[in-house]
């Protein structure tokens, strides 16, 4: 692909208006196509042979791998990630043994020993795990694969359950980025969520990891939680602007109590209104780029100086399940419960009940629940919409040296779409080029739709959160 760079200075520009007039639901497109496309005919047999591909030297990408630690000992009433709510840290133990055979049922598939880009531990809470069984989830991983000196490795990480001793131990497991949880620093809205946080715990877990040589500490924050306002948000980023962090991440609360059970305890009142919701955002979005962090797209901020800042400067910024990446495109081999993967032109997901999984891998099977296989015409826009969220720009004979088609042609009814996005200001359309501008960088979601094909001619009942 050819390289497009950022100019350093191009700043978003945030129009209240443009904003409101748009669609305000959409994919966050950590894939393409979407979540909600995996079907249950990719099964355990269809994974194999995409391995099996793999292994013969087919396919040719640097590797990642995911491992999905489902544990939380409390509730956060916001979050709809799979969890599973216990204080027993013998439940651990078990799923630690299915993840262990987990790894011995992929390993004939692997072709020994494989370099590792990329590891990254999810949830769940990651640190539910004791340094223990920390220990013997780097044990199995060793044995099955090798660390990179060079080597992109991250943990979420609550502050809350943390101690200064186990970030020391984590940087010595290899893990050399971390991403920390904060949401609000505010009494009230963390009382209305059930996240008691201090800022000092926060704090302690930050200057541990920096201690422990951590390349990057990243940190997350919800907008639109209950009883959260203009106001009450200030002193959370000028504390959080404090704390110095590399990168942060600013989430939209999605509000969907129908899906989510745990968010039925959260006062629907006490949601702020769109309007206020923007006024927040608007608000961080003017603090924090005044601060000198860059944004690098959707709900993404860092460092000038930062891996991430330098990828988007460069244009090699990527994006997978975990977010934006400074690594090239790698496959991706998903460990635990509902956990996604990417070989390839495939996607896989693990069963998303416990129970389930660990049936699976009784029967001496992968525990695949669902996936999908891509097609020409899915590769092709994978790459036009990972163009777009990683480097705002497109440039149309890419596509047509690469994939054999005339562009113009192809996407005539995208290309009409775009000419009203030009006139509103998102893009500027060339004869064989598209540039994202300042205006349209917030919006980039609703850009990358015009070429998600299942949702121009499918129907779905997928419930997708808010574009901005």
């Amino acid at each position: 692909m050819k390289i497009i760079r950022i100019s350093n200075n191009e700043q978003p520009e945030f129009d209240r208006e443009l904003i409101a007039s748009l669609p305000a639901s959409g994919p966050r497109y950590t894939s393409y196509p979407t979540a909600d496309r995996f079907h249950k005919d990719f099964n355990e047999q269809e994974y194999i042979r995409t391995l099996e591909l793999r292994q013969a030297g087919a396919l040719n990408k640097p590797l990642s791998l995911y491992i999905h630690i489902p544990f939380c000992d409390t509730i956060c009433y916001y979050c709809g990630c799979n969890k599973i709510i216990t204080k027993d840290k013998t439940r651990a133990d078990e799923y630690l043994n299915y993840l262990e055979r987990e790894m011995d049922l992929l390993a004939p598939h692997l072709n020994g020993k494989q370099p590792l880009a990329q590891l990254h531990f999810g949830g769940g809470t990651p640190t539910f795990l004791s340094d223990g069984q920390l220990d013997r989830v780097f044990a199995m991983i060793h044995r099955h694969f090798n660390l990179l000196p060079d080597g992109e490795y991250s943990i979420e990480i609550d502050p809350r359950k943390v101690s200064r001793e186990t970030v020391l131990h984590l940087g010595k497991l290899g893990f050399n980025r971390m991403s920390v949880g904060i949401q609000d620093f505010d009494p009230k809205v963390q009382q209305a969520v059930n996240r008691i946080q201090t800022v000092e715990e926060t704090r302690t877990v930050i200057e541990a990891a920096r201690e422990a040589g951590f390349k990057s500490v990243s940190v997350d924050l919800i907008y639109g939680l209950p009883h959260q306002s203009l106001e009450s948000i200030k002193p959370t980023i000028d504390t959080v602007l404090g704390l110095d962090p590399d990168r942060l991440a600013l989430y939209h609360y999605a509000h969907l109590p129908h899906i989510f059970k745990p968010q039925r305890r959260i006062d629907t009142a006490a949601v702020p209104s769109s309007e206020e919701k923007l006024d927040i955002l608007q608000y961080a979005v003017q603090r924090l780029t005044e601060a000198g962090y860059v944004f690098i797209g959707m709900d993404h901020f860092a460092k000038p100086d930062d891996e991430l800042s330098v990828a988007l400067r460069e244009g090699f910024l990527q994006r997978n399940f975990q977010g934006y990446s400074t690594y090239a495109d790698c496959d991706l081999i998903a460990i635990g419960v509902s956990a996604i993967g990417k070989i390839g032109s495939t996607y896989e997901q693990n069963e998303r009940n416990i129970t389930d999984y660990y049936a699976a891998i009784d029967q001496g099977r992968l525990p695949i629940m669902r996936g999908y296989r891509l097609n020409k015409d899915d590769i092709l826009r994978r790459n036009i919409i990972q163009d777009l969220m990683c480097r705002f720009a497109l440039d149309f004979h890419v596509y047509q040296d690469i994939f054999g088609i005339p562009f113009e042609q192809y996407f005539a009814t995208e290309l009409e779409d775009l000419k009203q996005m030009a006139q509103l200001g998102l893009v500027k359309l060339h004869r064989h080029s598209l540039q994202v501008t300042p205006k349209g960088r917030f919006l980039i979601r609703n850009i990358a739709m015009v070429f998600d094909y299942h949702l121009r001619h499918r129907e779905t009942t997928a419930q997708y959160s808010q574009t901005v």
